[in-house]
């Protein structure tokens, strides 16, 4: 019988009331607002919090405060990684975020995935699907980026832009929902 755990890890309904996940959540959060209380001046410190937070990360990485995330243990980001303010990750699946990344302030990254059905919606079980962000990617301000979706190497997606669908690499990509609106050379 698998746990709730490893239901979420592999895209299943599972219920995130389990405790061994609101544990996870507790220790990803606490770290998170101790993270985001830091004094500005701290980067060692800074630094040591969030790779404690997150799965794995390369050398160059900064993230702006405040960020968020559920978990922590399913980011897994690139070298020269930038964030502005107000990043939050909904990591219930795995979130991979390449090299050379760019994100603007009040970007949101959701896994979770919510029944449409209302009956199976009651009764607060959720599944997930990863995001991946490939190479050398910029995300404009107020971003959101939804479950299941890459976005390809080279990419930029304007700001304001709510991403439903894969985007192909080497693409300008806005609007709500964000569309292609031309190949970047």
């Amino acid at each position: 019988m698998q746990t709730e755990k490893e239901k979420m890890l592999s895209g299943q309904l599972y219920n995130p009331s389990d405790k061994e996940l609101q544990n996870d959540r507790i220790q990803a959060k606490n770290l998170c607002q101790k993270y985001n209380n830091i004094p500005y001046d701290n980067f060692k410190e800074r630094q040591n919090i969030i790779k404690n937070i997150l799965n794995s990360t390369g050398k160059n990485i900064t993230i702006e405060p405040s960020f968020y995330c559920d978990y922590g243990y399913n980011i897994d980001i690139g070298e020269n990684f930038y964030s502005n303010h107000n990043l939050v990750i909904l990591d219930c699946a795995k979130v991979t975020i390449g090299d050379n990344v760019a994100i603007g302030p009040n970007c949101n990254i959701y896994c979770a995935l919510h029944p449409l059905n209302s009956e199976e919606r009651i009764t607060w079980k959720e599944s997930a699907k990863p995001v991946n962000i490939g190479h050398n990617v910029w995300l404009g301000g107020n971003v959101t980026i939804l479950p299941n979706v890459t976005i390809g190497n080279n990419s930029v997606i304007g700001a304001g832009s709510v991403v439903t669908k894969n985007i192909p690499d080497n693409t300008l990509a806005v609007g709500n929902p964000c569309k292609v609106i031309r190949k970047l050379s």
